[in-house]
């Protein structure tokens, strides 16, 4: 008996050093960037007679290869890594990989909602992942484009940020999350701030697609689309469940930001759960100490006892009221039954609080000795999403991959405003529900012949109310609202997408879609004489593409795209019931029809000794018809008194052409594995030419702008010091809406408004205290430039301390 058990301790102690080896020469392979595990990294020796590949957690076992054996890591994505196994287990059985500079084999999916090989695509597209946003710490989602250093963002006020590309903004441009589009009837052609509503901590991947997008998206997608991927849920690979999430806080000091994040992720082999809670909370942006001192806040206005006055602001470099704050929800819920399906439903909610219009309150009066406005300010901005999709792979009678989404949006919007010692406060509040379905499809059966196609229905309902409270007797009463009470938008679209693999180095893309729009809006005369009772339009547009991606040689790609876009009237062409403008107020026009553009674009790469890439585009946009606010008339008169003021009549109108060119420019070096510079450069020009042969700059070109990024990393420190700037835009390249806005602009020689041209020096720095810990420091506008950019209301941040903790569980 005492032998029996002598032999069994024995056994025990022998499996548990066997246990012990086996367990000790496993490793685990992580991104360098992201701390995160690499899936499907192949390992092998010199003659691949050995080979293992890392599991879901990046895991793979060393065991059979010898001690001193050469073992070579290779992914498709990273640098291959060549070691012995001795070396390997001396790093506490951890290797990181290094991205690599220039990955041809990336995926993207805003072309046509599937998985395709950026290599094989025509147009030029952008993405921007997760690790990239981390390291750039953006604010909101408006700080994450401009960051990119490929999109120029406008902004008015603290809490607001609108894209311009190629020459296009707002409702030119098409905003999408998770592949639905956000964009809605009340879009309108001034600046938006609706992309500040998407959580940047949420984002998992954002595409960017230059140039029309029309083929997919429909209406809108003029100028570019930005697709906004959120995290996914994760589900377990074993009988254990999932559990991961992320916590985050962030300070700055230009604003006073206080940022908080939490998500979390519980996963089941079926189900899986992903919450995330995001904060914000930003005070007065401070501006820069060298610069324009027409850009200084000498004064403002504050109400005391009922009675408005201005006071000398103590300190003028703060931009009072410039702050706010504002919360994001995210919920994700995901079963999947079996290997071909799932089902995902997700929920996004976003609220602000209300945040003043700084461009609205530094106006001046008439007489050039005050402020126009008391008052000017956005109540909450609210957007709801609640988005359910189900997936299918695997072989149909009529596709390999399908996909269905339903969407139901809520959004809420207000606008507030009151003149100077004016009793009346203004309002007007806006309440849109938006209902929309896809159902799109993949079919890759036919030789190198690869489908994609589907179908659309978006239907938009508009609820506006206005009202103007008295503040000497606190009375409210009802007014004129902004747009049509009960307006509604929908259209109806399908399109078949094709990807011809004719060589192995030529790849032919083409699209068309045909997509129909109907508004309907009946207008209120209780409050003024309308000389119409509604509109009622029914318009289609049929929009293609046509591309081709060309690798003449293993190092050079050659791109070229011919593409059509348009945009449908929504309810804010049509419908805008007296929105005011400084001394003009804009007025309803239900006779108005689609603009379309036309595009041609060309771009070239070249990757020399995988070292130095070399990137360029040039791309060209004609538009016509296009819908842009003009002089009008309203029952024959050109001035009416508004909100007691005699006003401008205008009103939106199929009254241009616009021309649109540009070039784009990168260039990204990797000196080492440690070592790299990127640099960019967009150069954009642009005209709009009136009916009567007279024209102007574009309203949205953007200056030339770029930025030069020189970095350095390690395992566990990443640090970017760089270069942003932008260009002048002298005077006679404002156009005419921009020239009136003198406020907003320095003075130049002659005394008429220009944007000077600005640059800032900064530097991002991210350390790894652990796997688990991240901490980042950035220091911006170094050199503390006062500098407000092209067509924005608000100065942009001072010099500016980000201090930043990521800790992963």
């Amino acid at each position: 008996m005492k032998f029996l058990v002598r032999m069994y301790k024995s056994f025990a102690i022998l499996l548990f050093f066997i246990s012990a080896s086996i367990t000790g020469q496993e490793i685990t392979i992580l991104d360098i960037e992201s701390k995160e595990p690499i899936v499907n990294v192949a390992v092998y020796n010199t003659d691949k007679s050995k080979t293992s590949i890392t599991d879901f957690d990046g895991k793979c076992d060393l065991s059979l290869f010898d001690q001193n054996e050469r073992i070579f890591f290779k992914h498709l994505g990273y640098d291959i890594f060549k070691s012995t196994k001795a070396v390997v287990l001396k790093k506490e059985n951890i290797l990181y990989l290094f991205p690599k500079a220039q990955e041809l084999n990336e995926v993207v999916m805003s072309i046509s909602k599937w998985e395709q090989q950026k290599k094989d695509i025509p147009q030029k597209i952008v993405s921007i992942d997760a690790k990239s946003i981390a390291f750039s710490a953006p604010q909101t989602s408006a700080d994450l484009l401009q960051n990119s250093g490929k999109v120029f963002v406008q902004k008015s006020q603290l809490g607001g940020g609108s894209p311009m590309i190629r020459g296009f903004s707002t409702n030119r441009l098409l905003l999408s999350v998770d592949g639905v589009r956000m964009n809605n009837a009340i879009f309108r052609g001034g600046n938006i701030q609706n992309v500040i509503s998407i959580d940047p901590f949420t984002v998992k991947n954002t595409e960017i697609i230059f140039g029309p997008g029309s083929v997919i998206y429909g209406s809108d997608a003029i100028g570019g689309v930005m697709n906004f991927l959120t995290k996914k849920v994760q589900f377990s690979t074993t009988d254990e469940t999932l559990f991961n999430g992320v916590a985050n806080y962030r300070y700055a000091t230009a604003n006073t930001e206080n940022t908080a994040h939490v998500d979390f992720n519980i996963g089941k082999k079926q189900w899986a759960f992903l919450t995330s809670v995001s904060y914000n909370d930003f005070g007065d942006l401070k501006m820069g100490k060298h610069g324009e001192d027409s850009y200084l806040r000498e004064n403002y206005v504050q109400t005391n006892n009922g009675e408005d006055v201005l006071v000398a602001n103590t300190d003028n470099r703060l931009q009072v009221p410039t702050g706010y704050n504002q919360i994001n929800l995210l919920q994700k819920i995901a079963f999947k039954p079996n290997t071909n399906w799932d089902i995902n439903w997700s929920n996004y909610y976003s609220e602000t609080s209300d945040y003043s219009r700084y461009d609205r309150l530094i106006r001046p009066n008439s007489a050039g000795d005050g402020l126009r406005s008391a008052e000017w300010y956005y109540g909450p901005q609210k957007w709801l999403m609640s988005n359910l999709q189900f997936n299918k792979n695997g072989k149909g009678k009529f596709y390999d991959g399908l996909k269905i989404t339903t969407a139901y949006q809520h959004f809420e919007e207000s606008r507030h405003d009151r003149g100077f010692q004016d009793s009346i406060l203004y309002s007007t509040e806006e309440k849109l529900d938006a209902l929309s379905t896809n159902i799109d499809f993949e079919n890759k059966r036919i030789g190198d012949l690869r489908l994609y196609y589907g179908g659309e229905y978006i239907f938009n309902k508009v609820h506006s109310t206005g009202s103007q409270l008295d503040s000497n007797t606190e009375e409210t009463a009802a007014t004129a609202s902004r747009y049509p009470d009960g307006a509604t938008w929908q259209t109806l679209a399908g399109y078949i997408n094709t990807e011809y693999k004719a060589k192995p180095n030529f790849s032919l893309l083409s699209g068309i879609r045909y997509s129909h729009v109907w508004v309907a809006a009946e207008f209120d005369d209780t409050y003024y004489s309308f000389p119409f009772d509604n509109a009622d339009l029914s318009t289609g547009a049929l929009t293609g593409s046509l591309g081709m991606s060309w690798f003449p040689k293993a190092d050079l790609q050659i791109t070229a795209n011919a593409s059509t876009g348009f945009r449908a009237p929504n309810i804010d062409d049509v419908g805008k019931i007296f929105d005011s403008e400084p001394s003009s107020v804009v007025v309803p026009n239900p006779d108005l029809e689609p603009e379309y553009a036309y595009n041609m674009e060309l771009g070239i790469q070249k990757n020399i000794k995988d070292k130095v890439m070399l990137k360029g585009a040039t791309f060209y946009t004609y538009m016509v018809d296009a819908l842009v606010r003009r002089d009008f008339e309203f029952n024959g008169m050109s001035e009416i008194e508004y909100n007691g003021e005699l006003s401008n009549v205008q009103a939106i109108q199929n009254a241009a052409k616009a021309y649109v060119y540009g070039f784009e420019f990168g260039v990204d070096v990797t000196f080492s594995e440690r070592m790299s510079l990127i640099s960019n450069l967009t150069i954009t020009k642009g005209i709009e030419e009136e009916d009567d042969g007279t024209d102007s700059p574009g309203r949205h070109v953007a200056p030339t702008f770029g930025d030069i990024h020189y970095i350095w990393k390690n395992q566990k420190f990443k640090t970017d010091v760089f270069l942003s700037f932008n260009g002048e835009v002298a005077f006679d390249d404002l156009a005419v809406s921009e020239q009136s806005k003198a406020y907003i602009y320095a003075e130049d020689a002659n005394g008429n408004p220009y944007a000077p041209s600005w640059y800032t020096l900064n530097i991002r720095s991210q350390y790894a205290i652990s796997n688990a810990i991240k901490t980042t420091i950035n220091l911006e506008n170094i050199t503390n430039q006062r500098y407000r950019s092209y067509s924005s209301g608000i100065v942009a941040p001072g010099i500016n301390l980000v201090l930043a903790v990521a800790y992963t569980f």
